[in-house]
């Protein structure tokens, strides 16, 4: 177990900055993921962590201890890159043990833990095996498997399974979930993939250009974002943003957006006559059999632009009173490009965020 604290961390390179002042603190156990568009940082700051690269500013803290001066192979983390980095000429068994090797480990002790690692990993039938003859998703386990015998304190994860296909990235981020569930080690994982982050994530580190943006579970930042950066970056299919006005007849508050104006029971504390930008995510958009889920109130019409079927949810693409927007439904909505469709926004889950600053207003 650890507890990892970042205290102001900054990374030149030469006179350019690329991390900004970075604090934060994570807990003993915990599946933390950095997420964020290439560039923003994340990969940096995980290797800050490591060791490999120095710190310009700030402290890191293993347990307490400061590991700024700290060699990696002193500071107990294991890492796991995205291209495996295992050796061809050996074996799975050989790979997995050498670290144990270098430490001089008995013999008894490396046969036990690579044994109980490829147990965990279900590599035991390849352990006789070179990297060669085994598949991305088997390396990528072997790689895993590699760390895992270091019993270290903190698992470092850098994009692990962006070289694999998208089956097996699905089917390895159910094996990683599992790993961590079991083995109970604090892990920080590094990806660009924002699915990844919210099905592996206790929380969320959302980065952006070196600045940390917001941190919460995935739940928070998927309905709460900070600002119309996080809103776009968490979610798929991306949130719809759209210009509206905030406006009051009687008492009754409610949001225009073109042609469209929907009441607000829980409206933000605006104005009226207040410009805003609206976000609606997909999912909160219903149609079919779930329109009669949310008020007539708040029903529209859209003409169907693009509609396509992915088993059991339906993504359609519609504009509706001079805006273009995506839906995401449940069940296979058959219809074509040009037709009407009736749907309903559920106004409850609007976000609303300052056109100016793109912070989000309450």
């Amino acid at each position: 177990m650890a507890h990892v604290e970042l205290k102001g961390v900054v990374k030149r390179f030469g006179t350019t900055e690329v991390v900004h002042g970075v604090d934060l603190e994570i807990t003993d156990n915990e599946f933390i993921v950095l997420v964020g568009p290439s560039g923003c940082g994340k990969s940096t700051i995980l290797r800050m962590i490591a060791g490999l690269e120095s710190v310009s500013g700030g402290e890191i803290h293993i347990n307490g201890r400061p590991v700024n001066e700290v060699d990696p192979k002193d500071r107990n983390v294991a890492m796991v890159f995205q291209n495996y980095a295992l050796y061809p000429h050996m074996t799975v068994y050989e790979n997995m043990a050498f670290s144990l090797r270098m430490a001089r480990a008995s013999r008894d002790e490396i046969e036990k833990k690579v044994q109980d690692a490829a147990a965990i990993l279900e590599l035991t039938p390849y352990l006789q095996r070179k990297p060669a003859e085994l598949s991305g998703g088997q390396r990528q386990r072997v790689a895993m498997g590699r760390a895992i015998v270091r019993q270290p304190a903190v698992f470092l994860f850098d994009e692990p399974l962006s070289n694999l296909d998208a089956q097996l990235r699905t089917q390895m981020r159910m094996e990683l979930k599992k790993l961590h569930l079991k083995m109970q080690t604090t892990t920080i994982y590094v990806t660009h993939d924002q699915v990844e982050a919210m099905t592996l994530a206790d929380r969320i580190v959302i980065l952006k250009d070196g600045y940390i943006q917001q941190v919460g579970t995935p739940i928070e930042v998927f309905e709460e974002p900070v600002n119309r950066f996080v809103g776009g970056f968490i979610g798929n299919p991306p949130i719809n943003i759209v210009d509206g006005v905030i406006s009051s007849t009687e008492g009754a508050v409610s949001v225009r957006f073109g042609e469209i104006e929907l009441p607000l029971l829980n409206p933000p504390q605006l104005a009226e006559e207040t410009q805003v930008l609206v976000g609606i995510r997909p999912d909160a958009i219903k149609g079919g059999n779930n329109l009669n889920m949310l008020s007539s109130e708040w029903r529209i019409t859209g003409e169907v632009l693009v509609a396509e079927i992915l088993g059991g949810q339906s993504l359609i693409e519609f504009t509706a009173g001079g805006n273009t927007m995506v839906a995401e439904l449940e069940g296979r909505i058959r219809i074509r490009p040009g037709e009407k469709v009736e749907l309903a926004i559920d106004a409850e889950r609007l976000l609303f965020f300052d056109p100016q600053t793109e912070e989000a207003v309450y």
